[in-house]
């Protein structure tokens, strides 16, 4: 053989693996005539909890490659044109609930505020539109978690002043109000206060999130809501029996309700056999409050188990697939749920949706229904709640009800 012939056998290969692919320059350039919206990233809570500098805005920088998944380089690169930052408290905290949301506010907001050549806050759906035409993130503050609320109506109020533009309806706590899917049922639903809720958020314009909570407060938040709601991070129960997911009898609500099913990267969520992994492994932490002792326990269990099986891109697009048939492609969306760790193999950070998109391609999908799912329905939810709060604001005034008075209790 000779030598030119060889040169030529052994560059083949790497010509072949340098070929561009034609789904993902697909992807990029869609990416580019559309608004992706991600409905979910705890980046505000990854600053608070930075080991060298917790809560430190400015030493948490997004200019430089940062320690978790989510920078201003990694941004770009995964054409993402607007976000929800997570303002997070955890329910299993049993006080400091109202303190710690401010906290989570203002380190959202300080965060914000530190790049204005890349981000800029976005209070409604015209604003989201406004910034991205800039270049810029646009950067909405999404609550999780009902218990900061402190069954206070006037703190709803509060928070949405101070920029809180959704809030899921509990976390992973059964609240006095609403049932969380993790956590005992104690009401099978909503209460009268929790229903009192809805209407308030429908009232001020804060979208109702109900990723995190029973099927049955789902169900009741369907039949009281007069606004389109979301799920900000939840993904097919139909494909993972996982209790954060989305049972199809509630999807098949969706399309009336005209809200948007916001599909999570979490692998439990995503994938069968994370999920037998993460349920294991969570028999092992019931009872278990301190942090050192559950590093242990995982450890141990990694041990004997082996790590979490990975979940892949591939299984993210297929409850995209399923929820876009059950419900319809006009209430599907994404929301990632990035600053966790382990996440699908091919979304392992920010940079990773046009990957996901290029998947998407490859299935048939048309490039009307990927700039639906890119943002496209959850602008339209956004924009009819905020349409129904013009309405409900001239027929009725701030609600002062109390959980006393509704539910009977102090």
């Amino acid at each position: 053989m000779s030598r030119l012939l060889l040169l030529l056998v052994f560059a083949l290969p790497c010509a072949v693996a340098a070929a561009p692919d034609p789904a993902l320059a697909h992807a990029r350039a869609l990416l580019k005539s559309t608004i992706l919206i991600d409905g979910h990233n705890d980046l505000p809570w990854e600053i608070r909890e930075y080991e060298k500098a917790p809560m430190d805005v400015e030493a948490y920088d997004l200019r430089q490659h940062a320690a978790g998944d989510t920078d201003l380089a990694r941004l770009k690169q995964g054409q993402v044109r607007a976000q929800f930052w997570s303002v997070f408290v955890p329910g299993e905290v049993k006080d400091g609930y109202a303190k710690t949301q401010l906290e989570q506010l203002d380190i959202a907001r300080r965060m914000i505020a530190r790049y204005p050549e890349a981000m800029e806050l976005a209070l409604s759906a015209v604003d989201v539109r406004r910034i991205a035409a800039k270049g810029k993130v646009a950067s909405l503050l999404g609550m999780e978690g009902g218990h900061v609320l402190e069954n206070s109506l006037g703190s709803l109020r509060a928070y949405y002043e101070l920029g809180a533009r959704y809030m899921t309806l509990t976390h992973n706590v059964t609240l006095d109000w609403a049932d969380a899917a993790l956590d005992e049922p104690r009401h099978h639903g909503l209460t009268p206060f929790g229903k009192e809720v809805v209407r308030e958020m429908n009232r001020l314009g804060m979208l109702v999130d109900i990723s995190h909570v029973s099927p049955e407060v789902m169900r009741d938040v369907l039949d009281v809501s007069a606004a389109p709601v979301i799920f900000s991070h939840s993904s097919a129960y139909a494909l993972v029996d996982h209790a954060r997911n989305v049972p199809d009898e509630i999807l098949q609500r969706m399309a009336a309700n005209g809200g948007v099913v916001m599909v999570t990267f979490v692998p439990p969520f995503v994938n069968r056999d994370a999920k037998a992994w993460s349920a294991g492994l969570e028999q092992q932490f019931k009872g278990v409050v301190s942090d050192a002792e559950m590093a242990r326990l995982e450890k141990a269990y990694t041990a004997e188990h082996g790590p979490s099986p990975k979940a892949t891109l591939r299984d993210v697009a297929d409850h995209i697939d399923h929820i876009a048939r059950v419900a319809g492609h006009d209430h599907v969306g994404i929301g990632g749920d990035f600053g966790g760790e382990n996440n699908p193999a091919g979304l392992e950070d920010v940079s990773k949706y046009p990957e996901l998109f290029a998947e998407l391609i490859r299935r048939g999908w048309s490039d009307a229904d990927l700039k639906k799912l890119a943002g496209e329905n959850l602008l339209r939810t956004f924009a009819q709640a905020e349409q129904v709060a013009r309405r409900l604001q001239k027929e009725r005034a701030p609600s002062t009800a109390t959980i006393a008075a509704l539910d009977g209790k102090k």
